[in-house]
C-alpha cells in the first residue's frame, strides 16, 4: 500500500509537472508570437473576405490539427456566424493514397494545393519539426501559385521557416518538445478563429 501510493504521488507530481511547463511555455510564448499570430490573423480574414479559402495540412497529430482549423472555420468556432471557406488536405484517404501510391508521399499535399488553389487563398501549413517534407513541397507549390502561407512549426523554424517569403508568416514556438509545441498550436490556431471572427463579423464572447 505505502509503495502504491509512492507511485501515486510520483505520478500526481509528473502530471502537474507537465502542467506547469505547458502554462509556463504559453507565456513565453505570448511575448513572442502575439504579433505574428495577430498578423496572421489578419492575413486569413483578409483572403476569405476577398472570397478566398484556407488550405490546411499537416501530418500526424499536425493533420489533427489541421482538419479542427478547418471544421472551426466551416462550422463556427464560439458565435453563430457564416460558414468560411476551408479544407483540410489531409482527409481524403482516397486522393492521399492514389498519390502516394502512383507517385511518392511528398506529393501528397501539393498535388492537391495545385489542384485547388488559387492566388488569393492561404495555405496554413503545419510542422512541429518545421522539416515535414511533404508541407515543404505543399508550400513551394503554394509559392507557384500565389497562395500565401501561414506555418506553424517549433523552435528556430526548421526548413519551412528558411522556405517562407516575406509576405507569408512564420509561427515558431519557442520550444523543441513535440507535446509542448503541440499544445500551443492548438492555442494558437483558437487565436487565428477568435481573429477570423472578429475582423469579419464583430464577434465578441
Amino acid at each position: 500500500m505505502e509503495k502504491a501510493a509512492e507511485q501515486d504521488a510520483a505520478l500526481e507530481a509528473r502530471v502537474a509537472g507537465h502542467f506547469a511547463e505547458s502554462a509556463s511555455l504559453k507565456q513565453t510564448a505570448a511575448k513572442v508570437l502575439a504579433a505574428p499570430v495577430a498578423r496572421a490573423g489578419r492575413l486569413l480574414a483578409e483572403a476569405l473576405k476577398a472570397g478566398g479559402k484556407v488550405l490546411a495540412c499537416g501530418n500526424g497529430g499536425s493533420a489533427a490539427d489541421a482538419q479542427h482549423f478547418a471544421a472551426e472555420l466551416v462550422n463556427r468556432f464560439e458565435v453563430e456566424r457564416p460558414p468560411l471557406a476551408a479544407v483540410a488536405l489531409t482527409t481524403d484517404t482516397s486522393t492521399l493514397t492514389s498519390i502516394a501510391n502512383d507517385y511518392a508521399y511528398v506529393q501528397v499535399f501539393s498535388k492537391q494545393l495545385r489542384a485547388l488553389g488559387r492566388r488569393g487563398d492561404v495555405l496554413l501549413a503545419i510542422s512541429t519539426s518545421g522539416n515535414s517534407a511533404n508541407v515543404l513541397e505543399a508550400i513551394g507549390a503554394a509559392h507557384e501559385l500565389g497562395v500565401r502561407v501561414v506555418a506553424l512549426t517549433g523552435l528556430g523554424g526548421g526548413k519551412i521557416g528558411a522556405a517562407l517569403k516575406a509576405d507569408d508568416v512564420l509561427l515558431a514556438v519557442p520550444h523543441k518538445s513535440t507535446a509542448r509545441i503541440q499544445e500551443v498550436h492548438l492555442l494558437m490556431l483558437h487565436c487565428l478563429c477568435d481573429a477570423i471572427d472578429l475582423q469579419l463579423f464583430g464577434a465578441a464572447r
